[in-house]
C-alpha cells in the first residue's frame, strides 16, 4: 500500500511539473510578443510620418503650379482683353474715316485724301486682327510657322556647319557672313555652340557645354571659321542627333541653325524619321528645338542632285522642326532678306 501511495504521489507531482511548465511557456511567449510589437509600431509609424511629409511636400508643389498658372493665365486674359479694345478702336476709328468719307465725296481731293487714310486704317486693322487672333490661336497650339522670317524666341543658338570642300570652296565667305548676321539678329543668348555637321564643335574640349555669349567670342568664331577645317560627309542628319542628345534641356529654348549645300545620304526619308526620334514632341506639340536652315546654291563642280537633295530634306526638316529655311539664290547682292522686328535685314552678300 505503501509503494502505491507512493507512485501516486511521484505521478500528481510530475503531471504538475508539466502543467508549470506549459503555463510557463505560454507567458514566455507573451512576454516575447509583447516585446517585439513596440518596434514594429515605432517602424510603421516611422513610415507613416515619412509618407505624410512626402504627400505634404507634393501638396505645396501642385499649389505652387496652380498659382503660377492663375496668374499666367490672368495675364493672357488681360493682354486678350486689351487687343479687343485695341481692335475696337482701331474699328471705330475706320467707322469714322468711312463717315467722312461719305460727307465729302464730292469734293474729289478731300476725297482721294481721305481714300488714302481709310486704306491705311484698313491695313493698320488688318495688322492689329492678325496679332489678335495669333495671340488666340496662342492659346491652343503653338505656332510653327514663322511669319515675317526666322522666329528669334530661342536663349540658346547652336550652328551646325557643312564643312565640306563645295562649301569652303563655294560659299565660305558667305557663310561667315549669314553667321555673324544670325548672331546680330539675337542681341543676348544665354549660350552658343558651333558644330561641323558631323556632330564635332568647332572649339574642342566643349562638348556638352555652352559657349558664353560675349561680343568677343562672336569676334572669335568667325575669326576662327575662316581657318576651321573640318571632315564632313555632307550630312547634317548625324551632326543634328548629337546636338539635340547633347544638349536638349526641358529648361531651354533651343534653336540650331544648318548652314549647308549638299545632302549626301541615302534617304530623305530615312533622314527625316531619324531626327523624328530624337527631337520628340510634347503634349502641346512644340519639338524639343527649332531646326532653321540656309541653303546655299549649287557650287561650281557640284553635282546639282545633291544640292536639289540638301533643299528638298530641309524644307520638309524644317517644316516639321517648328522651323524655317531660307535658300540663298544670289550671293553677289542681297542673298538672304529677313524681316526682323519690323526691320528688312540683309544676310549674306552685299546690298
Amino acid at each position: 500500500m505503501k509503494i502505491k501511495r507512493r507512485e501516486t504521489e511521484v505521478f500528481s507531482l510530475s503531471f504538475l511539473d508539466v502543467i508549470c511548465c506549459g503555463f510557463g511557456a505560454i507567458i514566455l511567449l507573451l512576454v516575447l510578443t509583447e516585446f517585439g510589437r513596440p518596434v514594429q509600431i515605432e517602424i510603421s509609424r516611422e513610415n507613416m510620418n515619412q509618407q505624410l511629409k512626402k504627400l505634404q511636400q507634393e501638396l505645396f508643389d501642385i499649389r505652387g503650379d496652380s498659382d503660377r498658372f492663375e496668374r499666367d493665365l490672368k495675364g493672357r486674359t488681360d493682354e486678350l482683353a486689351r487687343e479687343r479694345l485695341n481692335l475696337a478702336r482701331a474699328a471705330g476709328e475706320l467707322s469714322s474715316i468711312g463717315g467722312q468719307f461719305k460727307a465729302s465725296k464730292q469734293n474729289a481731293a478731300v476725297s482721294n485724301i481721305l481714300e488714302n487714310e481709310l486704306l491705311t486704317a484698313y491695313q493698320e486693322l488688318e495688322e492689329q486682327n492678325k496679332k489678335l487672333l495669333q495671340v488666340s490661336r496662342s492659346r491652343k497650339r503653338i505656332a510653327t510657322q514663322a511669319v515675317g522670317g526666322i522666329p528669334v524666341d530661342s536663349d540658346y543658338v547652336i550652328f551646325l556647319i557643312d564643312t565640306s570642300g563645295s562649301m569652303q570652296g563655294g560659299h565660305w565667305d558667305t557663310a561667315q557672313a549669314v553667321m555673324k548676321e544670325i548672331l546680330d539678329i539675337y542681341p543676348k543668348l544665354k549660350g552658343v555652340q558651333v558644330i561641323d555637321d558631323n556632330g564635332k564643335e568647332m572649339f574642342s574640349g566643349t562638348r556638352g557645354t555652352w559657349l558664353t555669349d560675349s561680343a568677343s567670342l562672336r569676334t572669335q568664331i568667325i575669326q576662327r571659321m575662316k581657318d576651321w577645317r573640318a571632315f564632313s560627309d555632307s550630312s547634317p542628319v548625324d551632326g543634328l542627333e548629337i546636338a539635340i542628345r547633347n544638349y536638349w534641356a526641358a529648361d531651354r529654348r533651343i534653336s540650331i541653325y544648318v548652314l549647308g549645300d549638299e545632302f549626301t545620304g541615302e534617304s530623305i526619308q530615312s533622314a527625316l524619321d531619324a531626327i523624328d526620334r530624337v527631337n520628340k514632341a510634347d503634349q502641346g506639340g512644340r519639338r524639343r528645338v527649332r531646326i532653321h536652315a540656309v541653303g546655299f546654291p549649287e557650287a561650281p563642280g557640284m553635282t546639282p542632285f545633291t544640292n536639289i537633295r540638301f533643299s528638298a530634306l530641309m524644307r520638309q526638316m524644317c517644316e516639321r522642326n517648328d522651323g524655317t529655311f531660307v535658300g540663298i539664290t544670289n550671293e553677289k547682292s542681297c542673298a538672304v532678306s529677313m524681316n526682323v522686328g519690323g526691320i528688312n535685314t540683309c544676310m549674306g552678300g552685299s546690298d
